[in-house]
């Protein structure tokens, strides 16, 4: 079972939300925190897998709380869920260590598929926000470490298309668990702290190129 805290400052969203996500059966909403200050004592308390996180909150807002959570031992996944895909803030969001956003008019069927893709350590990344995110956002990572081998590149490549660890998997003709075993070694040869840096790192040193498929 997979235990969900909802984050977000108006009311109706939270309660919608729950309401959408307790017909899952796989999926426990624990609490709902109206702000990012709220959800860092709610999630020290009540232990969530997940976060579902508004980013424009006042008092600590999402971006703040995604940080300070991420730095936690056994820190929770955070999913950002914001109105616009080129929201600012969700650029940051992804940067704070979020797993990837959701769109709030998502249908409740798609945020459910999401939030599992995530609890299985995949992460949801929408091409066209990560190349702007690389060319607004550099972020710092090693360019010296041991090269990528042609397989990991691969791997690479397909991340950046916003597909998951099953999704490359059936592309590749591998299993998941080798999928997973080639983003590990990604991100430690690039010294990435976690997937969205990775992908950024690949648009702006051309291992990825707009508009390639």
């Amino acid at each position: 079972m997979m235990r969900v805290l909802i984050a977000d400052d108006e009311e109706l969203t939270r309660t919608g939300l729950h309401a959408l996500l307790s017909r899952e059966p796989d999926i426990d909403v624990v609490g709902g925190a109206a702000d990012g200050a709220e959800v860092l004592v709610m999630a020290a308390e009540l232990k969530p897998d997940l976060v579902l996180m508004d980013v424009r909150m006042p008092e600590v807002d999402g971006i703040e709380a995604t940080r300070r959570l991420r730095g936690t031992p056994d820190a929770p996944k955070v999913v950002v869920i914001t109105t616009f895909e080129n929201d600012e803030y969700v650029y940051d969001a992804l940067l704070a260590g979020a797993s990837g956003f959701l769109l709030k008019r998502s249908r409740s069927a798609e945020i459910a598929h999401a939030l599992r893709l995530v609890a299985s350590g995949d992460t949801l990344l929408f091409p066209d926000a990560v190349r702007r995110l690389a060319a607004a956002r550099p972020v710092a990572v090693r360019a010296d470490g041991p090269p990528l081998t042609a397989r990991e590149t691969d791997v690479l490549r397909l991340m950046a298309a916003g597909l998951s660890n099953g999704d490359i998997a059936a592309r590749l003709y591998v299993t998941v668990e080798t999928v997973k075993t080639h983003v590990g070694n990604v991100l430690m040869k690039l010294g990435a702290d976690n997937r969205t840096q990775a992908v950024v790192f690949a648009y702006e040193n051309g291992v990825v190129v707009p508009g390639e498929r």
